[in-house]
């Protein structure tokens, strides 16, 4: 079951999406009516998902999402009544997973929640791979400056110069970059 953290505005004595949350069967481990601190409020509760119910976001809500996107992503699904296509893409921009307008309907919420989970499982993963490629990218390019630093001390041709920084990292049980990266390192201070 999906504990689930809900930030509702609404001035109502019984939030209608709270009853929601619980009629279809969703466990609500806290019910806030700002997102004011919802950074440290979501790494004490550790909800797996952030509900917010809004006529429209304000910045400070915006922001507060933002961060927590950043800082410990989630999947957000944000209900609210604003059409306008800046505040959407803003939202979309601070980390919302699903963008809601026109109220919520109990019935459509295990749908709504799984579609949202579903996408920002997919998201984070391709941070991921993103991430990978672009590590991989950056170790290649050290590798590739070390080499060039070899060749030009030690005059050695390009394989040699590989064949000299691999052997170094399986001798020291260290990778091939952090290799690369001492190789730059000595050259810089030589220089």
């Amino acid at each position: 079951m999906l504990r689930v953290m809900l930030v509702d505005d609404s001035q109502e004595e019984s939030s209608p999406l709270k009853e929601g949350l619980h009629q279809a069967g969703y466990d609500v481990v806290e019910t806030a009516s700002t997102a004011a601190a919802l950074l440290d409020r979501v790494a004490a509760i550790a909800p797996d998902v952030i509900i917010i119910g809004t006529d429209s976001p304000t910045r400070d809500t915006l922001e507060q999402l933002s961060f927590v996107t950043r800082e410990r992503p989630r999947p957000i699904v944000l209900f609210t009544d604003d059409r306008a296509g800046e505040t959407i893409q803003a939202s979309l921009r601070a980390g919302v997973s699903a963008y809601i307008v026109a109220g919520m309907q109990p019935d459509r919420l295990k749908p709504i929640l799984d579609v949202a989970v579903a996408r920002f499982e997919q998201e984070q993963a391709l941070r991921v791979e993103l991430k990978d490629a672009h590590d991989k990218l950056a170790e290649r390019k050290l590798v590739e400056r070390a080499k060039g630093i070899l060749m030009r001390d030690k005059g050695v041709g390009e394989d040699e110069a590989f064949r000299m920084m691999r052997k170094l990292a399986m001798d020291r049980s260290r990778r091939l970059a952090d290799v690369a990266q001492q190789i730059i390192d000595i050259a810089e201070l030589g220089a």
